[in-house]
């Protein structure tokens, strides 16, 4: 490992202690191992793992994400220098034969003025452009040798085994959608009134499709307090669900993205709710303490922003894409020999 991935890597060492504790090298420490002693009260290692597992999990995913970069660059290195022994070059070499002879010729002089003029400095032009135009040279052979790489990577038989970090979320008084026993439980922790969950929503809307039968969807309410009618919108929600049409109405609001109290009103009865009863929920605020407490619980998860998702436990920020989800979706139905997942009823 190189000095510079060493150097990154190192905060997150102490942060993912217990992780690495627990399923690295140290084969000493078990559930039943004592980690602390308080006045003669004994902790045990799995005591503290059951009573923050949630406190703990972003350290160590953050640990993982940062161990998994470091692998895939050890990785791609060693396909290299095995693909350089194959053709009988050195390293250097193969990159000159397979990368460097694919660049294109140095950009001409107007555009090196074009870039200079976009560059923030009181360098002359003259003086800056070696440095222009060994940065452009720069950019385009890591851009060429991380596609030819990733040749290298779609050639060879690659299969990262480093398990991800997994967290249990507890499903209690959250909304389901699909199998009781579906190979795959898909978490949305996210807020109505975020763009960038309605930007997802039909992304999520698509992959309920393609995956029926296989995936059950449950979503946490996160509402931002930077999105003043988020709120309320989770509360209409769930006084939707009391009358059987909860995801109908998650999914309008999505389509329509409008969140005044009197268009979750109007979108109630649109789908033909009991409107006396689902008034009477709205305004006297009845589900507001359910909201509050997955809102605690995203705080608890260490959760920083909407949308984020729990693929199987599997923790994904930010607005994924199709392809990103599928992808992580994929991996899971691939793993065999998993145990059945218990579900909230819808």
């Amino acid at each position: 490992m190189q000095l510079r991935a060493l150097i990154a890597f190192a905060p997150f060492v102490m942060s993912a202690l217990a992780f690495s504790a627990s399923v690295g090298n140290n084969s000493t420490v078990t559930s039943d191992t004592v980690i602390a002693d308080v006045n003669g009260t004994k902790i045990t290692f799995g005591e503290f793992e059951e009573k923050r597992a949630h406190t703990l999990y972003q350290p160590r995913d953050a640990f993982y994400r940062q161990e998994r970069n470091v692998l895939d660059d050890y990785i791609n290195e060693y396909l290299v220098k095995q693909q350089a022994k194959k053709e009988g070059l050195t390293v250097e070499q193969l990159l000159d034969k397979h990368v460097k002879s694919t660049l294109p010729k140095d950009p001409s002089e107007e555009a090196l003025h074009v870039y200079y003029e976009g560059v923030d400095t009181k360098e002359s032009y003259e003086a800056l452009r070696p440095k222009i135009l060994e940065r452009i040279r720069q950019v385009r052979f890591e851009k060429a040798k991380a596609a030819y790489i990733q040749t290298l990577r779609t050639q060879a038989n690659v299969v990262v085994s480093l398990p991800p970090p997994r967290v249990e979320i507890a499903l209690a008084n959250t909304p389901v959608l699909g199998e009781q026993n579906a190979p795959v439980m898909f978490i949305e922790y996210a807020d109505y009134e975020c763009p960038y969950c309605q930007q997802v929503a039909p992304t999520l809307l698509k992959l309920q499709t393609e995956y029926k039968g296989k995936i059950a969807f449950a979503f946490k309410d996160t509402p931002l307090p930077m999105h003043p009618h988020a709120e309320k919108a989770a509360e209409a929600a769930r006084c939707a669900g009391a009358q059987g049409k909860y995801w109908d109405y998650h999914d309008e609001l999505f389509a329509s993205k409008k969140l005044e109290v009197p268009d979750l009103k109007a979108q109630a009865q649109k789908l033909n709710l009991d409107m006396t009863a689902f008034n009477s929920c709205l305004d006297s605020g009845s589900q507001a303490g359910v909201v509050q407490s997955q809102i605690a619980e995203s705080t608890d998860l260490g959760i920083q922003g909407t949308p984020s998702f729990f693929i199987n436990g599997r923790f994904v920020a930010g607005a994924a894409t199709y392809e990103q989800l599928r992808d992580v979706i994929e991996q899971e139905l691939a793993t065999t020999a998993k145990q059945p997942r218990q579900t909230a009823s819808r």
